[in-house]
């Protein structure tokens, strides 16, 4: 399916006292390669909020291999697991700069209409961009 990169330098402030990313970061770290995901498909989350529509996280899942590091420039490869319904699923690898793949996981948000609070199904606008 359709898949973007994006890549980020580890801040000092991301890591624990052990030197390493605190594992609370990777779910912002995919959360930083969905909306660049999103936006270069031509979907915005502010365009979505102002047309009455949400798109909360309602599960996600991480598998750790190796450690991010303070400093490392890591890359988020993320990827549309299949087309949206009234879910969308991600899936996620990220990297460090040696090519050393760190992290797995994946994220399933649901569509929900903003005022109502009830899932609704994947706009067409948004269905067109991704076929």
């Amino acid at each position: 399916m359709l898949t973007k990169t994006t890549s980020l330098r580890v801040r000092y402030g991301e890591t624990d006292q052990m030197g390493v990313v605190y594992h609370g970061n990777y779910a912002q770290f995919f959360e930083i390669g969905r909306i660049d995901w999103l936006r270069s498909y031509g979907v915005s989350y502010k365009n979505m909020e102002e047309n009455n529509m949400m798109l909360p996280v309602v599960n996600l899942q991480c598998n750790f291999k190796k450690s991010a590091e303070f400093d490392d420039v890591i890359t988020i490869k993320t990827s549309l697991k299949k087309t949206p319904t009234v879910k969308i699923e991600f899936d996620y690898e990220i990297y460090n700069q040696k090519k050393e793949l760190l992290t797995t996981g994946s994220t399933l948000l649901a569509f929900v209409n903003k005022k109502t609070k009830k899932p609704m199904r994947c706009p067409s606008y948004i269905l067109e961009k991704l076929i």
